[in-house]
Formats: structure tokens, C-alpha cells, sequence
């Protein structure tokens, strides 16, 4: 099967071009490298990278030609971007995904997994988040990748193609650029640990999330590309998590243990708007897919430190 994945030169789409590489389909990336920074990797696995952005039509028809199926991880997973620069991230996010379901019906693919995010929950704290929980975006990225949903949703009614929305929580692991503005909690503790650095904790540290191993994550999407995890009916909607809460002053210490060290932590201003806890409902995702994803916090980390180590 040949597959498309969009944003394939960037965390998790570098991973999953990997995984779908070793299962031994025929992979092409699409990436305006704007934030991807696995270019080199990809060209090491001999991976055709289409350099375009994923909201120019011609870009995704390009990348789209002669695939049967579509992963669409290309984005701005900032909320922060989003609140700052809503129309160029709303084009980014949701016009990118239309302009790509449209590429890949063109083109005759059989198969879409979208990307979504567990930020269409916002302040929802009927704890764990399940699928059919009330949808209450807080800012315009959640909004974008609920509208995404719903355009997928769309085609998948219409027999266009098949779809499978995936809602992520908060996924980490190697290649998660610490330095980056959109990086999350995990990869700039990890960073400032190793460097001997204090880790920042906003707010008291009692805010809880849901971390979820980014090999865990693309092992769902390469199953679903595979066909697994389908229902009849209405599109899929799955929640990627541990279903596990973990909160952000034990992940300061389980990121200490990981490297080695005992970094001071530092409480600083909680952020407005920052999401108190959150936490997935895994019920869907282990009916689908036999199980939750297995890697726990101190394994996650400890191969997360061995390829910064290499």
C-alpha cells in the first residue's frame, strides 16, 4: 500500500513514516518544513518528501497522486499560535485538512486518519474524557480540529473514503524539539534537566495530564491505516491516551529520576486558560484496537533520555 503522511517530517509523523516503512508499505511525506526537522531522516529512508504546504491544493494533489491511503498529522499544535495568529493558523489547520480530504478523494484513496486533539474537550472535567463527552473548544486550534472532525465526518458519510479521527492527549517521546515554541511539558523538562537547569512548573503543580509514548500513539495509527479499528456506521472517534492522570509536579521528579539528577523546580504563575486536568476514556481505543497503550512514564522517559544520550 502506498501511504501519504502529511507533516511526515515532523514528531510524530517521522515516527510514523518509520512504522509504516517496517510493516512494509511504500511511504511519500508531505512537509513545508516549517516545523518538521526530519527531513534528513526521511531522505535516509529514502522516503520522497513533496515540500509544499498541506492548504495549497496543488501541493496535496501532488503528494496525494497514486496513494491509497492518508495520514493527516500536518498542523500549528500551538494554542498559544492559534489564539496569536487565528486566521493563519485556521488556514494551516482547517483549510490544510479540507484541501487534503479533497486531494486524497481525487486521487482515489480509500483511507483518511486525522489527527485531532484532545483540546475539543477544553474545560470539560467529567473525568475520564469519553468520546461522546460534550465537545467545548477554548480556543481556535480546538476549534479548527473539532471543524476538522466534522468535515471528515462528512466524507466518510458520503462513501468518499474512509475515515478515523484520533483525539491525542498528550503525546511525547525522541524528536520532540525541546526548543521549539510549540514543544510540550515533557521534552522542555527533559532538556533543562540534562542541562542541570531548573524546571519551571507553572502554576502549584497539582494540574494533571494523560501522557501517552509517541511509539504507542503511531502503533494506532498504523493500525488503522490497516484497516483496523473500524466501525459501521458514523466516523470513528478514538481517544489516544494512557488513561492514566499524572500530574505536572510528578512529572518534574519522574523527569529527575529519568536523567539522573534532582533539578530545583521553581512555581511560577499558572497560565490563563490552562486546563485544570485531563484524562482519556480508553474503552474505545481498547475495543478497537485490543488495548491501551502499554508504555508507562518511567519507560517512556528513560528511552526518551537514551536518544538524547546518542
Amino acid at each position: 500500500m502506498r501511504v501519504l503522511v502529511t507533516g511526515g517530517a515532523g514528531f510524530i509523523g517521522s515516527h510514523l513514516v518509520e512504522r509504516l516503512l517496517a510493516d512494509g508499505h511504500e511511504v511519500r511525506a508531505l512537509d513545508d518544513l516549517s516545523s518538521g526537522r526530519q527531513a534528513r531522516l526521511l531522505e535516509s529512508l529514502g522516503v520522497e518528501l513533496v515540500l509544499g504546504d498541506a492548504a495549497d491544493p496543488e501541493a496535496a494533489r501532488r503528494a496525494a497522486d497514486g496513494c491509497d491511503a492518508v495520514c493527516h498529522l500536518a498542523a500549528v499544535a500551538s494554542v498559544e499560535a492559534s489564539i496569536e495568529r487565528p486566521l493563519s493558523t485556521l488556514r494551516a489547520n482547517l483549510v490544510g485538512t479540507v484541501t487534503v480530504l479533497e486531494a486524497a478523494v481525487a486521487a482515489g484513496a480509500e483511507r483518511l486518519v486525522y489527527a485531532s486533539s484532545a483540546a475539543v474537550y477544553g474545560r470539560n472535567q467529567d473525568l475520564p474524557l469519553r468520546e461522546d463527552a460534550p465537545s467545548m473548544p477554548l480556543s481556535p486550534y480546538a476549534a479548527d480540529k473539532l471543524a476538522g472532525e466534522h468535515y471528515l465526518a462528512h466524507y466518510h458519510r458520503s462513501g468518499m473514503l474512509r475515515g478515523h479521527a484520533f483525539r491525542f492527549f498528550n503525546v511525547y517521546g525522541p524528536r520532540q524539539d525541546p526548543k521549539s515554541p510549540y514543544s510540550g511539558v515533557i521534552s522542555v523538562f527533559l532538556d533543562r534537566a540534562a542541562a542541570g537547569k531548573q524546571l519551571t512548573v507553572h502554576g502549584d503543580g497539582g494540574q494533571t495530564r494523560d501522557f501517552v509514548y509517541v511509539a504507542d500513539v503511531v502503533d494506532v495509527l498504523a493500525r488503522a491505516v490497516a484497516g483496523e479499528g473500524d466501525d459501521d456506521g458514523d466516523l470513528p472517534v478514538t481517544n489516544v491516551g494512557r488513561g492514566v492522570s499524572v500530574s505536572v509536579a510528578e512529572l518534574a521528579q519522574a523527569v529527575g529520576e529519568a536523567v539522573g539528577t534532582r533539578p530545583a523546580i521553581e512555581f511560577g504563575p499558572a497560565r490563563p486558560g490552562d486546563v485544570r486536568h485531563s484524562l482519556a476514556d480508553v474503552t474505545l481505543l481498547t475495543r478497537r484496537f485490543g488495548s491501551a497503550p502499554a508504555t508507562d512514564l518511567p519507560t517512556g522517559l528513560r528511552e526518551t533520555v537514551a536518544t538524547l544520550a546518542g
